[in-house]
């Protein structure tokens, strides 16, 4: 009995001791959360005493930490050493590959293009290429993921791979070996080009460690060709670096105007960024696009522009998704990322959207000053045409054609040209927004009621 309640003591310890190292201030209300602290241990006393099976105490209280941090919101995380180490790698890493986009077809890894000036595009990887065999590892029954993780190591590091490809007679066969030496891959991360009217137009895939570069070699390039307004596309920009975010406001913004603050709990954690030199592009007239694919860096841009009257933004609202997470390592080699502030437009408005609480669905991102509802499906072909560029070795790069209707970017050029003001397209997009809200607010009207299922011979038995 004595070992038991020595036990019983030892896993209470445990408990406050992970608690603690979690969540330093939880010691403050230790005492008003003593019971659930000995509710947890008696449920973890009677599971490892009479669970149907053996149960690991270890994995169990981890188990039970992760479900502390689950709690908290979407993007705070306990990371096992396996997963803390991995991303490690992943931010400290200099990984290399051999520059190709890759697609599961027919269950095979295929080459959909290799990408210019990589290793893949120099050695002669062509479009359609299946790749069967990385390091004599047979991709047969593997994940798409899987594939590119064995592709992908340290820069300088060689990787063999197999390759099939289909011969005149349209059956695949495998080539000699292809041989390589992994290097450090900066993908396009910008496509632009000039619209009618000297409407310069800038896509941004997303914010790398290069965008800024690339996009001041855009914008300086669109300016030789004459641009005298901008548009200026994050649509399905997931984000990435803050540093990218700051950069690219601080070309169209004013010396001393706010980007974005973060505020969490601490005072240590309110951090002001904001402009300092002149812009580049202080005048050029500019609309910004975004959709429910546009995230993180993304909503801060568009909302440092729009707040500061620099741009209107034209779309559908954001993602929201703008806070900040610290990551910090824990005993045994594992690690929690925890969310300690969260991002604010200029204005103080909140970008973080709450997921959870449907309640709050039209809360947080960044509501476009005028709205234009694309269905998902129309929008996956407009960017699809960027997809279908193929870069094939030997031949010209190729022309992207856009065919695609993007009434998105047509009402931004109308604005940008004159053809409509700003003030009437807000009105209309006011307008618009107003009529769908009463067509969704009848339709939940006239909705027929939920129908009540007789109650089952079954649950009154288990009722008894």
């Amino acid at each position: 009995m004595k070992s038991k309640k020595l036990n019983r003591y030892a896993v209470l310890a445990a408990v406050v001791f992970f608690v603690g190292t979690l969540f330093p201030y939880a010691y403050a209300a230790a005492d008003n959360s003593l019971k659930q602290l000995r509710t947890f241990v008696d449920v973890l006393e009677f599971v490892k005493e009479n669970y149907v099976e053996t149960t690991d105490t270890d994995k169990l209280i981890t188990g039970a930490i992760k479900g502390v941090v689950n709690e908290l919101d979407d993007f705070s995380q306990y990371l096992d050493p396996k997963d803390y180490k991995a991303l490690k790698n992943d931010t400290r890493g200099d990984f290399g590959g051999l520059g190709i986009r890759l697609q599961m077809i027919d269950g095979f890894v295929t080459v959909m293009t290799p990408m210019p000036g990589t290793p893949a595009f120099k050695a002669g990887i062509m479009p359609g290429d299946r790749i069967v065999f990385v390091d004599d590892q047979d991709l047969a029954g593997m994940q798409l993921d899987e594939a590119v993780e064995l592709m992908r190591g340290p820069v300088g590091s060689k990787v063999k791979i197999t390759i099939s490809r289909k011969n005149e007679k349209g059956t695949y066969e495998n080539l000699p070996d292809f041989k390589f030496k992994r290097e450090k891959i900066v993908p396009e991360v910008v496509y632009y080009r000039m619209l009618d009217n000297q409407v310069g137009y800038l896509y941004m895939v997303d914010f790398s460690g290069h965008s800024h570069e690339e996009v001041k070699k855009a914008l300086a390039d669109l300016q030789k060709k004459g641009m005298k307004s901008l548009v200026l596309d994050l649509r399905f920009n997931p984000g990435g670096l803050l540093t990218g975010a700051v950069d690219i406001s601080k070309l169209f913004l004013q010396p001393d105007e706010m980007i974005v603050y973060t505020q969490g709990r601490k005072p240590e954690y309110y951090q002001e960024f904001k402009t300092s030199a002149k812009p580049d592009y202080p005048d050029v007239p500019m609309a910004v696009l975004v959709n429910q694919g546009s995230a993180s860096a993304s909503e801060i841009v568009a909302g440092a522009l729009q707040d500061n009257e620099r741009a209107f933004v034209v779309g559908q609202r954001t993602f929201g998704k703008a806070s900040v997470q610290q990551v910090l390592p824990l005993s045994g080699g594992a690690g929690l990322r925890l969310t300690i502030a969260k991002y604010y437009t200029p204005s103080g408005r909140l970008i973080q959207r709450d997921y959870r609480d449907k309640s709050k669905a039209n809360e947080g991102g960044i509501l476009p000053d005028v709205e234009v509802i694309v269905p998902a499906q129309d929008e996956a072909k407009i960017f699809m045409q960027y997809n279908d560029i193929v870069y094939t070795p030997g031949k010209p790069m190729p022309t992207p054609q856009f065919k695609e209707k993007d009434p998105v970017l047509d009402k931004a050029v109308e604005i940008l040209t004159g053809k409509t003001s700003l003030e009437d397209a807000k009105a209309q997009s006011k307008k618009e927004a107003e009529a769908r809200k009463s067509a969704k607010a009848a339709d939940k009207k006239d909705a027929p009621a939920a129908k009540t299922e007789p109650e089952s011979e079954t649950s009154k038995d288990a009722q008894k």
